[in-house]
């Protein structure tokens, strides 16, 4: 029955079971689950404070490293629970099940409120992109007492949250609620507002913080790519996010009725499986050129490294095929797409197999971030990504963070990014 609309498809988790799941937690001497979590997030501290039922203290613990933890409780692939000790040989502790209770709860009863600084420095820092990483940092800088401007590009702040993450994975209301609070910390947002030059920020703020993201999807140069009904993965979950907020949508990209195949077999791949099931397609393949990994851990990334081993994503429990060690070779048709042509890796007979497709959604990854405009004066690493030296830039006072800086990650690392970043903006102001 979900996917008969947008709401999040998460279950209820019980106080009691969120209970008796802290109580789970070996409080290590060691906390792996620590090193394993980007924010160093103090796990078995919160653990131990939801089993004694002080969830005001937990809420304290959680937010000292983390400022959205119902973003990563929601959309985080948790390699914290990779890392738990108990999960070597059984279940690990249920912590992303646990943090999300902790933030839901702390908003329902009122205790998250803003944290205005109370001395302010006088100092001024623009950070371009409201994503996790510009949002994090932002806020963070705010607290420290400097006036911070957010400029985003699209008509709502968000940035990836918002316009690639679907709703039925995490509803938008709790990015509302939080740049709530952030404003009411002192930060300013000037959405569709595209920054083309760093020249005219510059005079006007005393740092700036590239949080762009990496938007530069990777393509994929095969015969018949110009062919119509081939598009990118993020156009695609961009549209129906906007969609869902009742915007007007031009040309729009609809799987409604359609034979879809999504060629790439990550969480972009699997965001884009979900929505074509709510669009009620006719069918829906996921391609994914690597093998099929062993549903256990691998031996060749043993605890607590992160585990190579099949995952199921809410979307795969809803339906369609995924198909592994798939290589697109050629599309064709006449004007639009009508067949997918494909070999299997590793068959060395090199047959080519056909499938009947309407529309193709290319969900394989990104290259980095633009480069055109803002980043031509900046220098980039071997990657493509901004080389920065602590978080700075090649221009002095102008500094970077999360997919910009790091390339295509996590929401949880690019929390950790922004919160890294305005450290060094901090340090960089206080010295100047």
């Amino acid at each position: 029955e979900r996917v008969n609309d947008w709401f999040e498809v998460y279950q209820d988790f019980p106080v009691e079971e969120a209970r008796r799941q802290a109580a789970r937690c070996m409080d290590c001497g060691v906390p792996f689950c620590n090193a394993g979590c980007p924010l160093n997030n103090v796990i078995p501290d919160w653990n131990d404070l939801v089993y004694k039922d002080r969830w005001h203290d937990a809420s304290r613990f959680l937010h000292a490293t983390n400022n959205f933890p119902e973003f990563t409780g929601r959309v985080c692939p948790a390699p914290c629970e990779a890392a738990c000790v108990l999960g070597i040989n059984e279940k690990p502790v249920s912590i992303k099940a646990i943090e999300c209770s902790i933030v839901d709860r702390g908003f329902a009863e009122g205790w998250i409120r803003p944290e205005p600084a109370s001395i302010r420095s006088g100092k001024r820092v623009a950070v371009i992109g409201s994503g996790p990483a510009g949002l994090a940092a932002a806020q963070q800088l705010a607290r420290a007492g400097h006036d911070v401007t957010v400029f985003e590009k699209a008509g709502r702040v968000g940035g990836l949250l918002r316009y690639g993450i679907p709703d039925f994975k995490m509803q938008k209301h709790l990015i509302d609620r939080r740049v709530e609070q952030m404003t009411a910390e002192g930060v300013k947002f000037v959405t569709k507002s595209h920054v083309a030059s760093l020249d005219d920020l510059r005079r006007e703020f005393d740092a700036m913080l590239l949080a762009i993201g990496a938007e530069q999807p990777r393509d994929l140069p095969i015969p018949g790519r110009n062919l119509q009904g081939i598009h990118f993965a993020m156009d695609f979950l961009t549209q129906q996010n906007c969609r869902v907020a009742g915007e007007q949508i031009a040309n729009q990209i609809l799987a409604t009725g359609k034979r879809v195949v999504i060629i790439g077999g990550g969480d972009t791949g699997a965001d884009c499986l979900g929505t074509s099931h709510r669009h009620k397609a006719a069918s829906v393949h996921q391609f994914e050129i690597l093998p099929m990994p062993p549903n256990e851990r691998a031996d060749s990334t043993p605890w607590p490294l992160w585990p190579m081993q099949l995952r199921l994503e809410s979307s795969h429990e809803e339906g369609g095929l995924r198909e592994w060690a798939v290589q697109t070779t050629r599309f064709s048709g006449r004007g639009s797409v009508e067949k997918l042509h494909y070999v299997r890796v590793g068959d060395s007979s090199g047959e080519e197999f056909s499938l009947d497709v309407d529309l193709v959604l290319l969900a394989m990854g990104f290259t980095g971030p633009v480069k055109r405009g803002l980043l031509e004066p900046l220098v980039s690493d071997a990657r493509g990504n901004i080389a920065t030296d602590d978080c700075q830039t090649s221009m002095k006072g102008v500094f970077a963070a999360g997919d910009a800086r790091r390339g295509q990650s996590l929401v949880v690392w690019a929390i950790a990014e922004g919160r890294k970043a305005a450290a060094a903006v901090d340090r960089f102001l206080l010295a100047s």
